[in-house]
């Protein structure tokens, strides 16, 4: 006879999945909320209605919001997008001469970028705008993307310097014996299994330079302005009739870019944690 499965375990896992339920309806509320008000029409979208569906289902708002956010929107494609890939690139070959090409005073150098981390935006604002009004980027989109680019810099060396200690060294003495200088090994050797760093450093960097606001609201002007400052006006623009299906669809609008990075590129993201892309 076949002994019967043991139940003890199972109270616990309902339990346990009934906790995560909770905690997964609880985090679904507040997008319910924006997701049902931003396809409201204008006389309905009102906080004494927000748990009701719409009798009238309209994209109003949604017209009206990416009508306002879209300048935004694109300065935030541009800024987001190029400040990652040179970041990245930037962090890529910091990582792979402090963990294969070895000098005097490379530790020091390491701690310094390190250093840079910790670093809070405010201590830097004044002379960072001193210096971008020096060069005549004050106000331009190239402006921010220098500024975020620099900013992190330290993160990406830190990322791939850890993953690039886990590559064995016998392939970099390989490649030296074999007459490979230092950009062809890292063409050939290094930069063909970088790609879980560079999953790791492009999401992050993408999301940090999405939502990031005081740069832009500090060294930015109208014309260069991403979508985080357009929102904050937009939701503080002081309208008498507060137009909620606009600035809920504004909301989702500007957060959907980041939700698709995460639900794509999530996989790749986790991948590149378990390979060493975090570890110290």
């Amino acid at each position: 006879m076949t002994a019967p499965a043991p139940t003890a375990g199972r109270p616990m896992q309902v339990v346990k999945l009934a906790v995560l339920l909770a905690f997964v309806l609880l985090f679904l509320i507040p997008v319910y909320v924006l997701v049902v008000t931003s396809f409201k029409p204008l006389d309905e979208a009102d906080p004494s209605s927000a748990w009701s569906l719409p009798n009238d289902w309209s994209t109003s708002g949604w017209s009206a919001a990416w009508s306002e956010l879209r300048p935004g929107l694109e300065n935030s494609v541009k800024i987001a997008v190029s400040g990652s890939l040179i970041s990245a690139v930037l962090g890529s070959l910091n990582g792979y001469v402090l963990s294969k090409w070895r000098f005097p005073g490379s530790d020091v150098v390491f701690t310094l970028f390190l250093f840079g981390m910790f670093i809070p935006y405010q201590a830097v604002m004044i002379p960072l705008a001193g210096l971008l009004t020096d060069m005549e980027l004050a106000g331009t989109i190239r402006g921010l993307i220098l500024a975020h680019v620099v900013y992190g810099i330290p993160i990406c060396t830190l990322i791939f310097r850890n993953y690039y200690v886990t590559v064995p060294d016998e392939l970099i003495e390989a490649a030296r014996v074999d007459g490979a200088g230092m950009l062809r090994t890292y063409g050939s050797i290094i930069l063909p299994v970088s790609g879980p760093a560079f999953a790791v450093t492009l999401i992050w960097q993408f999301t940090s330079l999405w939502n990031d606001f005081l740069f832009a609201v500090f060294l930015g002007t109208p014309d260069s302005w991403p979508v985080t400052v357009m929102l904050n006006n937009l939701a503080g623009s002081g309208a008498v009739a507060v137009q909620y299906n606009q600035q809920m669809a504004s909301a989702l609008l500007a957060s959907l870019p980041t939700v698709l990075v995460y639900l794509l590129l999530g996989r790749f993201f986790m991948r590149g944690l378990m390979a060493g892309a975090l570890k110290g």
